[in-house]
Order: C-alpha cells, then structure tokens, then sequence
C-alpha cells in the first residue's frame, strides 16, 4: 500500500519520514483461520469469531474475482478510489454521514464491532481490528460490498498502517546494517522483494510496473557500495535511499537508474 492515512501515532502523517506508506505482506492464500482471529485482541467471543471469519471468506471470494475481472492499471485506480474515501479531506468532510452508518444486520455482535470502529475513528477506545492478520485486513479495506461500514474499513487501513510502520523501520534497521558490515544491500532488497509478491494484486497493482524486475535485478547485481560508490562524499545515505525503494519512489524505477 503506497499511500496512507497515517502512521502508529497521528491521523494525518506519513509511516516514514519524508515517504508515503507502503503496504504490508500479504499471502495469496487467502484462507481464514479461526485459530487465528480468537487469538486477535480484536475478536471478542466464539460467536464474533465465527461471524468474522464468515464475512472474512465471503470477501476473499469477492477479491478473488475483482482480481481476475481487472487489470493491473484498474486495480491501482480501485485503491486510488479506496484512499480517497478511508482518508482525509474527504473522509473528514463525510465524517457525520459515516459515523451513523450501520451494518444491514441484525447481529449483536457485528453492530458492536461497527459501533467499536466509530469510536476508535473518533480517538476513543480501541481498534477492533487490532491484531488481525494483514492479508485479513485487506480484504476489508478493498471490500466495496457494504459487508463492512466506512469506519470500518478505516480501522482497518489504520491498523494495516501501524503493522506496515513496524515492518518498514525493521528492514531499514537491517539495511543499515547490512551496508555498514559488508557494503551491500543484497538481503535487504530480498526481503523488499519477498514483501512485494506476498502482496495482494491490488497493493502490487500500486507500484511501478518493473517494481519487481528492477529490485531482482539489483539482487543480481550484487552491487558493493564500498568499493564503488561508497567512497567519501559520495557515502551511500541508505536510510534515504532504502525509503525510496520501499515507497516505490519512480525515479529509481526508470530504465536508466542504477542502485549505486
């Protein structure tokens, strides 16, 4: 996910410094584990559990044929679409039309949740969705079915953004490391790429198109930074330059640009 409503701690800034958000890893097998959302701090109960996982696998099915149905270029405009309604000014300026909506449902326990996430949208209690497996997360956020309210949906774009944030500062961590012990950034780019092709077509969809040639091309590259362009002045600023990658930032996605 490029684009986002926020990191970890504010409702309108950026998951990296001077970057846009990135999305989270998801696997293309989308199969729901009950084992799993009992054990998400957001699942309340074995009957939520059950009505979750229900919707959950009725979603998968739906993305499953948007995917099929779309093309990459559609896809990228659908979440386009998605941002723009999950977040600000135009989540804001419907912010009263969305905090009466409730699900067409008679469930106790899916009016609670929806009346959860309105709270949690309004910076009061917690995210109902906290916790949640990333490809579950996905699925609610590009649903478009009426399954699942506005505010719903934002919790869960918020809480994929926190998990993403986590996962970003990690690889940066590691990056940094990698290039200060052996001058490369071979694994790092690995991991970037492992990341990129557990996501769902719709995040893939986000990125440039040579997103995964480029970064496997760097891979076999074996590029050494020390002893070509690491040198004085010209030291490689990797937090910088890993960011970049990560946002999938076009001007290292051109057909002329090298990593070093």
């Amino acid at each position: 996910m490029i684009n986002s409503i926020s990191s970890p701690v504010s409702n309108t800034g950026q998951a990296l410094t001077g970057t846009r958000k990135v999305t989270p890893v998801f696997n293309d097998d989308r199969g729901i584990s009950h084992s799993t959302l009992r054990n998400s701090p957001g699942a309340i109960g074995s009957n939520t559990v059950s009505l979750l996982a229900s919707q959950l696998s009725e979603a998968s099915i739906r993305a499953q044929a948007r995917d099929i149905r779309l093309t990459r270029t559609e896809l990228a405009s659908m979440a386009r679409n998605t941002f723009n309604e999950l977040t600000s000014p135009h989540y804001t300026t419907n912010k009263s039309k969305h905090d009466t909506e409730v699900p067409d449902t008679d469930s106790p326990e899916l009016l609670a949740r929806a009346k959860n996430a309105t709270q949690y949208t309004r910076g009061a209690g917690n995210n109902p969705f906290s916790g949640m497996p990333l490809d579950q997360l996905a699925l609610i956020i590009y649903d478009e079915s009426g399954t699942f309210t506005v505010n719903e949906r934002r919790a869960a774009l918020k809480e994929s953004a926190k998990q993403e944030f986590a996962w970003q500062q990690k690889v940066v961590a590691e990056a940094e490391y990698e290039y200060n012990t052996t001058g490369k950034l071979v694994k790092a780019f690995q991991s970037i790429l492992d990341h990129y092709k557990g996501l769902p077509l719709v995040e893939q969809a986000q990125y440039p198109d040579n997103y995964e040639t480029k970064l496997q091309g760097w891979i076999d590259l074996d590029f050494n930074y020390f002893t070509h362009t690491a040198e004085g002045k010209n030291k490689l600023d990797i937090e910088s330059f890993v960011s970049k990658v990560l946002t999938g930032r076009s001007s290292l996605f051109d057909n002329t640009t090298s990593p070093e």
